[in-house]
């Protein structure tokens, strides 16, 4: 069900009729002859993205609506499920669930700026073609592959090829970041007063604050960088940093800066922290954990949503109405136009291991096993989840291989993604060559659960002070995708050892580990008063409570569950 605050321009495009071209304080958005007889699905709001001249809605299943400048919202015509969208001041580009990345815009496509066209298909490298995510820069699109490589594409007037507007940030695995392109205000944060207004090759950051970068945006003269400080004796605590010039912007100070320094503001309480961040043109706005919505920036239109249009140069909270979905506001989430703002209700699946697997699917740092396809394209994957998937025998993967071998890379991804999830889009012709050798009757769980469970696989040790314990690396390092804490160190550690040196008894280490690779709770084990407390202070340690399912209320469940038997 959608739940969408709009406030900001109402104007270029024109998203609600008879209101004004400028809404100062956010109202409820619906769209036009919205049918209540329609799939949930195909109501739910995924993801919002605005530009200059397009917005685009992209709901649970797959389709999308954009809102374009001079003409009617219309369904995004494009066969494959739809991903992830970004909007840029003058481009779109579409991330499909395939893999495949298209776009549109006068620099994108000259010959054709209103036509997506295919841009993945341009990479020279037809074994780097999958795309894991991608950016919409002024009049550019980046995209980053499932290698980690990344691309550029559009204009290169200021040598950005860049993030959302003249200037562009690259995080590398270290946590080293570079930026490059326009540095008229010194928004890529070198240091000192720029003379040079291009900055036109990567160039390295220094003096960045400590702490883990969770997020960095980019807006128009200025920067914004999310940092997490990790301290053992509490909750981790995010901390916003700005650059640029504060003028026009905000960079919720009232001074130009040349490197990334604190905003600084008693909005943020200590107990309070900040799950997102967004950044328009020149506004940026910020959720909190406690449900504030903080803004500060240009506010010609009523971007900010608080009543007026004059600018703020220092963080304001935003007043917001009674929220029909106000159980839990990580739910919620926020995103910046050029000129508009949005906030809207996404609720996360309560299974992410299929897509953990389907990430894994695509890193071939990873991989162990090739597969080539008719036209020479090279799939990566990996042979302990296949020996699962494919009913634990070697045969059934020589056969995928002949079968791979006379298809597409399309229609190989469609198999893989069956493999590895259940739920692919798969025509029913190609699922009755490969359904004789999947195990497809066996969900996801039961496949984890059956790896986990079985000695003969463990290979990882974890050292604690009781025991040790072994694990398939290959789901360690998928599962440290959305579980970073314990097991962030397997990506980096080549020994195959760690050393968790947490203080959680053998019990709560047992539900926590199996929870990862099942996210489920065993059946016989009873929960006491004493884990529960225990594997709070686990979840906070490791920074797992904003994972779903929360094993905090599986707990709770399950023990209250007990307590009534």
């Amino acid at each position: 069900m959608n739940e969408i605050l709009f406030f900001g321009s109402n104007q270029y495009p024109k998203l609600i009729e008879n209101e004004l071209y400028q809404i100062t304080k956010p109202i409820q958005f619906k769209f036009e002859n919205e049918n209540e007889n329609e799939n949930e699905n195909e109501k739910q709001i995924k993801q919002i993205a605005s530009g200059g001249f397009a917005t685009i809605f992209l709901f649970e299943n797959g389709k999308a609506i954009e809102y374009l400048r001079y003409s009617n919202p219309k369904r995004i015509q494009i066969e494959e499920n739809i991903q992830k969208v970004t909007v840029g001041y003058e481009n779109e580009a579409i991330l499909t669930k395939e893999g495949n990345v298209f776009a549109k815009g006068k620099d994108i496509n000259p010959k054709n700026s209103k036509e997506f066209i295919n841009i993945s298909s341009l990479i020279e490298d037809k074994n780097d073609r999958i795309i894991q995510d991608i950016v919409s820069g002024y009049n550019s699109v980046y995209l980053l592959t499932s290698n980690q490589n990344a691309y550029g594409i559009g204009s290169n007037d200021y040598g950005q090829l860049g993030n959302s507007s003249n200037h562009v940030f690259l995080l590398n695995s270290n946590q080293e970041l570079f930026g490059c392109g326009w540095n008229q205000y010194s928004q890529i944060g070198l240091g000192e007063p720029r003379k040079e207004s291009k900055i036109q090759k990567l160039t390295k950051i220094q003096n960045i604050p400590k702490g883990k970068i969770i997020d960095i945006k980019c807006g128009l003269a200025h920067s914004i960088m999310l940092i997490e400080n990790q301290n053992q004796n509490q909750n981790p605590k995010r901390k916003l940093y700005s650059c640029g010039s504060y003028f026009l912007n905000g960079l919720g100070k009232n001074e130009d800066t040349y490197e990334f320094t604190e905003i600084k503001s008693s909005l943020f309480e200590n107990d309070d922290n900040i799950l997102e961040i967004s950044v328009g043109y020149e506004h940026t706005l910020i959720l909190t954990s406690k449900g504030k919505l903080i803004g500060f920036g240009y506010n010609e239109y009523g971007q900010l949503g608080n009543g007026d249009t004059k600018w703020q140069l220092i963080p304001i909270q935003i007043e917001l109405p009674k929220l029909r979905f106000n159980e839990d506001i990580s739910n919620y989430h926020i995103s910046c136009g050029y000129n508009k703002s949005f906030l809207y209700y996404y609720p996360f699946s309560f299974s992410n291991l299929e897509e953990d697997l389907i990430k894994l699917f695509r890193r071939k740092e990873f991989c162990d096993i090739s597969f080539k396809t008719k036209n020479g394209e090279i799939i990566e994957a990996h042979k302990l989840i296949l020996k699962y998937r494919l009913n634990q025998n070697e045969n059934e993967i020589e056969k995928l291989q002949e079968i791979i071998s006379n298809k597409s890379i399309k229609e190989s991804n469609q198999i893989f993604e069956m493999i590895y999830s259940n739920n692919s889009n798969i025509n029913p012709k190609l699922y009755s060559e490969i359904k004789e050798i999947i195990n497809s009757n066996e969900k996801i769980e039961e496949t984890m659960k059956r790896i986990y469970l079985n000695e003969n696989e463990k290979d990882f040790i974890i050292e604690r002070k009781e025991k040790k314990y072994k694990f398939p690396k290959l789901i360690l390092i998928m599962r440290s995708e959305l579980y970073r804490g314990m097991f962030l160190s397997v990506t980096e550690d080549t020994s195959n050892k760690v050393t968790d040196y947490s203080e959680l008894s053998n019990k709560s280490f047992q539900i926590l580990e199996y929870w990862i690779y099942s996210n489920q709770i065993k059946d016989e084990i009873q929960i006491t008063q004493e884990i529960i407390n225990e594997i709070q202070i686990g979840i906070d340690y490791f920074q797992l409570n904003e994972t779903y399912p929360n094993l905090f209320d599986l707990l709770i469940k399950k023990f209250n569950n007990q307590n009534q038997n």
